[in-house]
């Protein structure tokens, strides 16, 4: 079981959220959309969609932050462990609770809004389910193996092992002694991860890069001598011909 779920189970992930947005992208177009509810209901969701995007997005670069920047990289320019300790506390705990906050209020919203909740399918209840499971698992591993003068080094374990995977060589031994809680998050996130390309999650690969690169579009007004050759008129009343 140990080699299968720090050896195997993170190639699985990989591999179903490549193949699965790859199949996505040629076979459901249409269907690659959040299937937005804005239009039965928009007060609540401007104020719960930013807060769980926001929160979402600080947890997600905390994480690349966290495993993938090493120990020696953040200490060469300063940010050395006690630092990085208070940060990883202080600022992964905020963005958790804005993120769990937007969720929250995503999921009061489903069920007591009539029309959004007839649009939720059971796919976006296992999506909420697992999603919310990884956000909260991930802070009470973090609160449960620290305080403000000390705490749980993953970068020394869980880092590695994780940059050992793009070698293809995973180094499953350093998973060895890493508390329960930090290793149920990993699973639970590589979970979320593999269910990507098969929920509204896949959206986030939809970003609009293209418009920063798009041409001008130019508006032209009319000029003065062009305004005063009729008169005004609603757009759909007859015109005369």
């Amino acid at each position: 079981m140990h080699i299968f779920l720090w050896g195997v189970l993170p190639y699985i992930a990989f591999v179903l959220l490549v193949a699965g947005t790859v199949w996505r992208y040629r076979y459901d177009k249409f269907g690659w959309t959040t299937r937005s509810s804005q239009v039965y209901e928009s007060r609540l969701l401007n104020i719960a969609s930013p807060a769980f995007h926001y929160g979402i997005l600080f947890v997600l670069v905390g994480h690349l932050m966290g495993l993938f920047v090493p120990e020696s990289w953040t200490n060469a320019v300063g940010l050395k462990e006690r630092a990085y300790h208070l940060l990883s506390l202080y600022g992964g705990t905020a963005a958790g609770v804005l993120a769990v906050a937007g969720i929250a209020l995503l999921l009061y919203r489903r069920r007591t809004n009539t029309p959004v909740f007839r649009a939720t399918t059971r796919n976006d209840k296992l999506m909420y389910a697992v999603l919310l499971a990884a956000v909260i698992m991930g802070m009470w591993a973090k609160l449960s193996n620290s305080s403000p003068s000390s705490g749980y080094n993953y970068r020394e374990t869980i880092a590695p092992w994780a940059r050992s995977m793009f070698t293809l060589r995973p180094d499953i031994s350093a998973m060895e002694g890493v508390p329960l809680t930090y290793r149920i998050h990993a699973v639970i996130g590589l979970t979320l991860i593999a269910l990507v390309p098969f929920t509204r999650l896949i959206h986030m690969f939809s970003a609009p890069v293209q418009y920063l690169f798009r041409p001008y579009v130019v508006y032209r007004s009319r000029g003065a001598g062009e305004l005063g050759r009729r008169k005004e008129r609603r757009g759909w009343e007859k015109v005369d011909s």
